[in-house]
């Protein structure tokens, strides 16, 4: 029986950590800052929108702002009730997702589970790249081209105004298509490989891989996914101002109407003809908190869900 000398055994690995380079030292400080900057900037936001707000309904009453149904804070006769912007806003927000969610995931399905690798990484990046284009382009878009083949086929003599929620709608959701596909497609790739080959040893289809096993394990990221394209739409400025208008009287009965939304009024009433101290520029804060209120509160319940829907895999 041979005996390994002393001077020929391997030494073992050491379990300690090493000392730390200069290199992860710098990238750990930007990390830290970046994260810094971030909760900062939220705070700033916060601060910005809530002192004029507050000076606002020092002024006007929080329950007519909640209760009447017309805003007309740049008419003679004033009126502060938010319901006309939000109720446009939610026209137009619905009217996008029932357009991008469809499509989305379903791009996500053909990408993640049917389109060849080559197929798939020429399309991905035509996604990514109609995810840039300018929010404006859309808008332009929506008015000289969706609108007029809106009019032509509408099939009642009520033909939509030449400004509607409706067009907008639509240019929204194919603005928020690439975001929800792009990130459902993500979520569905990193569903592990074993299960697929598990359904498929059960005799499945690629469909029932798909839509029963793939769907349903990627939920969390789609319902992420899905949030932030809404989010998006809730925060869109430029294609509801072009295509949808500035209209702010009374609540949009119709998506056919045009009307301003709480983005679009924002806009329109913040292009420097309101005087700094008065009571309609106070509008604009007002109005600004209440979307963040909104879209802070549809975040929240993204998070719940997705903690509820998430899969762990060992």
């Amino acid at each position: 029986m041979s005996v390994t000398s002393e001077s020929n055994r391997v030494p073992a690995a050491s379990v300690r950590r090493g000392r730390p380079r200069a290199g992860e030292r710098v990238i750990e400080a930007l990390l830290a800052i970046a994260a810094v900057v971030s909760v900062v900037t939220t705070i700033g936001i916060v601060v910005s929108l809530l002192f004029p707000t507050i000076e606002f309904f020092g002024d006007v009453s929080i329950v007519e702002f909640f209760t009447n149904s017309r805003w007309t804070p740049l008419f003679a006769d004033k009126n502060y009730g938010i319901w006309p912007l939000l109720v446009a806003t939610l026209w137009v927000t619905a009217i996008a997702t029932i357009i991008a969610v469809p499509l989305g995931i379903g791009a996500a399905i053909y990408l993640s589970e049917y389109a060849r690798p080559g197929t798939r990484k020429a399309l991905k990046p035509v996604l990514e790249v109609l995810a840039g284009i300018p929010t404006v382009v859309y808008g332009f878009f929506a008015l000289t081209f969706l609108n007029p083949i809106l009019i032509d086929w509408w099939p009642s003599a009520n033909k939509p105004e030449f400004q509607n929620l409706l067009v907008a709608g639509i240019a929204m959701g194919i603005m928020i298509v690439p975001t929800i596909a792009s990130l459902s497609e993500d979520a569905m790739s990193a569903v592990p490989r074993s299960l697929r080959e598990g359904a498929y040893a059960l005799a499945s289809t690629k469909m029932q891989v798909a839509t029963r096993v793939v769907v349903p394990a990627a939920l969390s990221g789609i319902v992420a996914a899905i949030v932030l394209g809404v989010s998006r739409a809730l925060g869109e400025t430029m294609i509801v101002t072009i295509a949808a208008g500035l209209k702010t009287a009374g609540i949009p009965t119709s998506a056919t109407q045009g009307a301003a939304t709480m983005t679009g009024y924002i806009a329109g009433a913040g292009q420097g003809d309101l005087p700094i101290d008065s009571l309609d520029y106070l509008t604009i804060f007002a109005v600004g908190a209440t979307l963040f209120v909104f879209t802070f509160l549809l975040n929240a319940l993204s998070i719940r869900l997705v903690r509820k829907f998430r899969e762990v895999y060992e």
